[in-house]
């Protein structure tokens, strides 16, 4: 008698023309993050959706929010499916907003082109890899779930489908609004990764803008000024020296995950050559690690920013937070999912598979603030650059989208019992 894995195994080989057909129709719609323009894939997601017999949930997030967060439009999808009574809720969350594509494609972004590399093809576009490829990993995994035959299907549990779209502006337009709503409240969730490692934490983010206003005047005659570039750069070797000496020295026992560090993104400032600058703006990137505590990290870089200024004799400072991302804490109960996804991944791969951090920071760490203990795992390479994830030519192997289609399938069948 054929087993229930081996059942599914077959089930996504006979079907996989179909779910790379899926991705990509779904590369083929863009979702660049700016503008934000984003129901339209929703939209077309669930039209797709219905063809193969899932009804997905269209929940539109208010357009003064979107708005406010400097977006066009969201519409967040749930696809519920119960096998039976009892037994866990299993959230499968995958988010299709993406960075603008840029330039240097040698593949158009949005085709969705498959090149034969002799190693079962490459798909390319933006989204490829993070994290459309996963919208098609979790729905096949589900659909070959369901097809089992009875004896071999699941009889307890459900699975959800949460495909999002606010993953690049923080998430809480997305999973976060999903999860305040009281739309969703599953028992585990797994999220959209990639094939090799089984991800149980991820680093924090806070980023801040800080502006420095001083006096513009002539430069001929500084004097009669206040150089509020001056005083930027003094405060751009204050947080240097910050990051290079005392976050280097707190380590992170997570592996793949090292120590927390500090990048100065974005400066803007002055009006013309012959004037002393009178404004500078820096944005600032603050990664935290799994074992900082985020508000005593905020009120450090805030200390250390305003004594620094408060040396710049003449130049006021204006200081405000723009995002504040936890880090994902791996909570009770996500051993399971790892394991789960551990033993089927050695078993399609025919290698273990590592549990590891990364310093990505990602709106799964919404689903933990929420008690939801939470794994990252699904379709792509080994690493972000493998792929070109967020670069030009991004792709997705092929066969890491059907070996990890089976490994999410047969490790829901493992949960559900």
């Amino acid at each position: 008698m054929t087993s229930a894995l081996a059942s599914l195994d077959l089930w996504i080989d006979k079907h996989f023309d179909d779910e790379t057909r899926f991705l990509q129709a779904l590369v083929q719609v863009p979702t660049d993050t700016p503008p934000g323009n984003n129901a339209p894939h929703a939209e077309r997601t669930a039209e797709l959706l219905a063809g193969m017999g899932l009804q997905a949930e269209a929940h539109a997030v208010p357009a003064d929010e979107v708005a406010a967060q400097g977006m066009q439009s969201i519409t967040n999808l749930i696809v519920r499916h119960r096998f039976g009574p009892g037994g866990p809720t299993i959230a499968l969350n995958a988010h299709g907003d993406v960075v603008p594509p840029g330039e240097g494609w040698t593949h158009g972004p949005y085709s969705g082109e498959i090149v034969d590399d002799g190693q079962g093809g490459r798909l390319y576009g933006r989204a490829s890899a993070v994290s459309k490829s996963d919208f098609a990993s979790y729905t096949f995994a589900l659909r070959a779930l369901a097809a089992l035959p009875e004896g071999q299907r699941p009889t307890q549990g459900a699975v959800e489908l949460h495909f999002t779209y606010d993953e690049e502006f923080g998430g809480e337009l997305g999973p976060g609004w999903l999860l305040r709503q009281g739309l969703t409240k599953p028992d585990l969730l797994i999220a959209a990764g990639f094939s090799y490692q089984v991800v149980t934490a991820h680093n924090g983010c806070l980023q801040m803008e800080a502006t420095l206003h001083g006096l513009a005047s002539h430069a001929a005659y500084p004097e009669t000024g206040v150089d509020a570039l001056r005083a930027a750069n003094r405060l751009l070797s204050a947080l240097y020296e910050h990051s290079d000496t005392t976050l280097r020295q707190r380590t992170s026992a997570v592996t793949g995950i090292r120590h927390p560090y500090l990048n100065v993104g974005r400066i803007e400032g002055g009006s013309n050559t012959n004037v002393v600058p009178g404004k500078v703006v820096l944005k600032l990137d603050r990664r935290m690690i799994p074992e900082e505590d985020a508000t005593e990290v905020e009120a450090e870089l805030r200390t250390l920013i305003e004594q620094t200024v408060a040396g710049s004799h003449g130049v006021r400072l204006e200081l405000k937070r723009l995002l504040l991302a936890r880090a994902l804490q791996s909570l009770p109960g996500h051993e399971r999912l790892a394991q789960a996804l551990q033993r089927q991944a050695e078993r399609v791969f025919g290698e273990a598979i590592p549990t590891s951090g990364t310093p990505l920071y990602t709106d799964v760490r919404l689903y933990g603030e929420h008690g939801v203990p939470a794994v990252i795992y699904g379709a792509g390479p080994r690493t972000v650059l493998e792929s070109n994830a967020k670069r030009a030519d991004e792709h997705l192997q092929l066969r890491d989208l059907r070996r990890a289609t089976q490994v999410v399938a047969a490790a829901l069948h493992e949960l559900l019992g």
